[in-house]
């Protein structure tokens, strides 16, 4: 495993496992891109209501790297998906990101009465090429048992926030059975896990941080992983966890701290 491994999505495209997230990176998001994709990151999540697509676009083309190295997410945002406005919200995204296509276009999230309709026209966009898969973020068993019962494209992928205290291991096992790429949004608890005694127990053994060891348990579970940061180091310190391996008895004790605690909104409940 290194920082290029991937995962075969089930359009038989290949996801990087390891890449980088830019939720609030701000006005240091194209430098944080840059950090990133100098370090050897190749995938790169991103969204419309983050408001940085522009500035991870002029990373990417600063970075001097070939586009078909590179695996670009971009999300549709919810008011979009309510004003049925999903095929004009993409043409945004695919402009402020000045690309000609993305490598995955999500569902941000599962807008009641909404996202149906939505990822059928999602499927169009899937269908010209453009968005070279589909998918899903913050949906739930019961809302891709709704998709998936009346739409025509299983998606690639579901983005859910996955953490030692925040663990569906139902979602996972049920996307894993569908063939869904489990994605984790949120892998340290946004920051909620990092104090954790045993973790950094785990973490002295093999001379890394907590926020290393919880990464590494990601990869190992064999879900994909995008830590944010727009700070250099950090970046750099994300990155480094090809070197090392958490036996079975590590996985299994972080696989036993789960609360279900979130940190993030609930998809049953938000109302943004």
């Amino acid at each position: 495993m290194n920082i290029e491994s991937t995962i075969k999505m089930n359009t038989g495209n290949a996801i990087y496992q390891f890449g980088l997230g830019v939720w609030r990176s701000g006005e240091a998001t194209k430098d944080a891109v840059l950090t990133a994709l100098k370090l050897g990151y190749r995938h790169i999540d991103a969204a419309a209501i983050y408001g940085n697509e522009e500035a991870v676009g002029e990373a990417i083309r600063e970075s001097g790297i070939p586009r078909e190295e590179l695996f670009i997410t971009t999300k549709l945002w919810n008011q979009d998906m309510r004003d049925e406005r999903v095929m004009e919200a993409f043409e945004t995204s695919l402009k402020k990101l000045g690309l000609d296509y993305v490598d995955l276009y999500l569902i941000h999230w599962p807008v009641k009465d909404k996202y149906i309709k939505s990822y059928k026209v999602m499927e169009e966009i899937y269908k010209s090429g453009r968005a070279k898969a589909i998918g899903v973020s913050n949906f739930k068993i019961h809302h891709l048992e709704d998709l998936l019962s009346n739409t025509e494209i299983v998606p690639a992928v579901n983005q859910m926030e996955f953490n030692p205290q925040m663990q569906d291991n139902a979602l996972v096992e049920f996307c894993n059975d569908k063939g869904i790429v489990f994605e984790a949004w949120s892998p340290l608890g946004s920051g909620a896990c990092l104090e954790n005694e045993e973790i950094k127990k785990i973490g002295e053994k093999y001379n890394k941080s907590v926020a290393q060891v919880i990464i590494r348990w990601i990869l190992q579970k064999g879900i994909v992983v995008f830590p944010k940061s727009v700070h250099k180091e950090r970046i750099k310190e994300n990155a480094d966890v090809f070197d090392f391996e958490l036996t079975n008895e590590e996985i299994e004790l972080i696989n036993g701290m789960n609360k279900n605690i979130r940190t993030g909104a609930d998809p049953d409940t938000f109302t943004f």
